[in-house]
C-alpha cells in the first residue's frame, strides 16, 4: 500500500511540475525530462506523464523548435548557432522558420548585427578589426560566407 501512495505522489508531482514549467514557456521533451529527473522522479512516471501531455498537445517538440528558433533569430543569432542549441535541447530536425529564410536574409541579419555592434566602416585596410568582427559574427552562428559578405559591406 505504501508503494502505491508513493507512486501516486510521484505522478502528481511530475504532472504539477511539468505543467508549471510548460505554463511559463515552451519546453522540449528532453528539457522536461531532465528537469523532472533533477527532482528525483522515476523515469517510467516521467515518460508516462510526458506521453500524456504530448497526446493532449501541451508538449510539442515541433512547436518548441519553431518558437525557440524564432526567438534566437530575433536576438541576432545565425543558423549554425540556432541549430546547435536546438540539438542540445533534443531537437534533431530543422524548424520550418529556418528554412524560410534565404541566404540574403541571413546576410542582412549579420549586417544589422555588425552595424549595431561595431558600426559600418571600410575594413579593407584594418586586418585586426576585420578579424575581430569576423570572430564575433562566427560566434553568433553565421556561416563563413555570411560573415564574409557582411564584412564586405560598408553601407546598406
Amino acid at each position: 500500500m505504501v508503494k502505491q501512495e508513493n507512486s501516486d505522489d510521484q505522478e502528481y508531482k511530475a504532472r504539477s511540475v511539468a505543467l508549471r514549467l510548460l505554463a511559463r514557456r515552451e519546453h522540449s521533451r528532453q528539457e522536461l525530462t531532465l528537469k523532472l529527473r533533477q527532482r528525483h522522479l522515476d523515469g517510467s512516471v516521467i515518460s508516462s506523464v510526458l506521453d500524456d501531455y504530448e497526446d493532449k498537445g501541451w508538449l510539442d517538440d515541433d512547436r518548441f523548435s519553431d518558437v525557440y528558433a524564432r526567438q534566437r533569430i530575433d536576438r541576432g543569432y545565425g543558423p549554425l548557432k540556432v541549430l546547435a542549441e536546438l540539438q542540445q535541447r533534443g531537437i534533431h530536425s530543422t524548424p520550418d522558420c529556418l528554412g524560410e529564410l534565404a541566404e540574403a536574409d541571413w546576410i542582412h541579419n549579420a549586417l544589422v548585427l555588425r552595424e549595431k555592434r561595431f558600426g559600418l566602416c571600410d575594413l579593407s585596410d584594418e586586418w585586426d578589426e576585420k578579424m575581430r568582427q569576423a570572430r564575433f559574427l562566427t560566434r553568433r552562428g553565421f556561416t563563413a560566407s555570411q560573415v564574409e559578405r557582411a564584412l564586405e559591406a560598408s553601407e546598406f
